[in-house]
């Protein structure tokens, strides 16, 4: 497939008021950089499959290792990252941890990311 170059003006005209409507809404950059980072989460596909698995219940990393067919270690590691980016919370019961989505925001993500990549 050969690839359209990505068109560019054909002069420098500068829109003042498009710049000032840009620069009223642009979002602080340690914002921006939480965000970004944010988004890193979901580039990991191992991270994606851990959370499919946590949005039809909690499970503990023994579920989840035999569910993914990957150790208790890749999964703990895993869950480590998703945790500290409060994308899924733990509770005790007795020897078990068990980890579920720590709110509906990430199923809004993730659904959100499924619908834009079948629109074309």
């Amino acid at each position: 497939m050969i690839e359209k170059p990505i068109e560019i003006c054909d002069g420098e005209e500068v829109h003042e008021e498009l710049l000032n409507i840009v620069q009223e809404k642009m979002l602080e950059e340690t914002e921006l950089y939480d965000l970004a980072e944010l988004f890193k989460v979901f580039g990991d596909s191992t991270r994606i499959r851990i959370l499919f698995v946590l949005f039809e219940t909690e499970v503990c990393v023994c579920d989840l290792a035999q569910a993914l067919n990957m150790t208790q270690s890749a999964i703990s590691h895993q869950l480590k990252i998703l945790k500290q980016n409060k994308l899924v919370k733990s509770r005790r019961d007795g020897k078990s941890i068990f980890y579920s989505l720590a709110d509906d925001h990430v199923r809004t993500i993730i659904a959100q990311g499924r619908e834009h990549i079948e629109e074309g």
